[in-house]
């Protein structure tokens, strides 16, 4: 091999060496970091396996006193008064009534606010609202539930005087609100994710804005948006502290929103707050109810979730 050959290969030793030595270092610096990030992996399945047992392991024993079908269909809510009753129904009904005036309020508003941003809004004016839509979500929902106690109520009993001072609807009202910026951001991401090309064609072909929004991006954007709605419910479902205090804790099966009622996390509420006796079948039930809550919501995570993937698919 001649000198100047020698040479040439020495300039690009130095030259690649910098890169290689970069790589190196990438490669121990991942050995070092997979351990701790397995750690952190494992650390979330453990914890979430030790609540499904502390649920499930307290739930059982509840159910060797009550029986699951009395529990599952009974229509009486009493099991802290004389004589004790443990029908759930009460509370389910509750929970699905908040949800329900949650959902009519939030998701068609969520959807036409992901809309306007989408399309319409300038982006002065969507870099404006995008933060505020954030600071809703970012409300402490105790906040909610005194919003609902002085301003909410007070002018529902005004239209409507038969309201009861605690009432679904105004429960249901600033649950729809809390939920709306999660309705309204998921469904911008899934308008925005949709090839500009389909509509550009629709353009093209002389659809108007709104031709464009009905027989294009509402169609071809259904299975995200689905999925938004079920994580939507999922989330009003499990609010807590916003509807102890704007719907009250008077478990009754009533299809009533001017009525009080009860949620399954209201009362969760109310047990846990230490006048109930550790131990005893009326402490049981809180983790009875927390199961079926829990069971409730992972499933519409685990559908909205499956939604997501075959959109994502498609």
């Amino acid at each position: 091999m001649t000198t100047e050959a020698i040479s040439v290969l020495e300039n690009e030793v130095q030259d690649v060496s910098p890169a290689f030595l970069r790589i190196r270092k990438s490669k121990r610096v991942e050995k070092l970091l997979w351990p701790v990030l397995a750690s952190a992996g494992l650390f979330s399945i453990l914890v979430t396996a030790l609540i499904i047992y502390v649920l499930f392991h307290e739930t059982w024993q509840f159910f060797k006193i009550v029986s699951v079908f009395d529990f599952l269909t009974g229509a009486k809510w009493e099991p802290l008064l004389e004589p004790k009753s443990f029908g759930v129904l009460p509370l389910i009904s509750g929970t699905a009534l908040i949800t329900l005036g949650a959902a009519i309020i939030s998701i068609p508003t969520g959807v036409l606010v992901g809309v306007y941003l989408s399309e319409y809004a300038n982006p002065t004016f969507r870099r404006w609202i995008k933060p505020v839509l954030e600071i809703l979500a970012g409300i402490p929902t105790i906040v909610y539930g005194f919003f609902a106690l002085t301003f909410v109520t007070p002018i529902i009993k005004t239209i409507l005087p038969d309201t009861e001072i605690f009432n679904a609807l105004s429960g249901s009202i600033v649950v729809g609100i809390m939920i709306l910026p999660m309705v309204a951001s998921l469904a911008d991401d899934a308008f925005l994710a949709l090839p500009q090309g389909l509509k550009h064609g629709a353009y093209a072909l002389g659809a108007t804005s709104f031709e464009v929004v009905r027989g294009v991006l509402i169609p071809a954007t259904f299975a995200r948006l689905m999925a938004a709605f079920i994580l939507a419910i999922s989330r009003a479902i499990g609010e807590t502290m916003a509807v102890t205090l704007a719907s009250g804790s008077n478990p009754q099966l009533t299809l009533n929103p001017l009525h009080s009622i009860q949620t399954m996390t209201s009362y969760i509420v109310q047990v846990a707050l230490g006048d109930t006796p550790a131990g005893g079948v009326e402490y049981m039930t809180s983790y009875a109810v927390a199961s079926l809550l829990f069971v409730m919501t992972f499933s519409l995570n685990v559908i909205g979730h499956r939604i997501m993937i075959k959109s994502r698919k498609k």
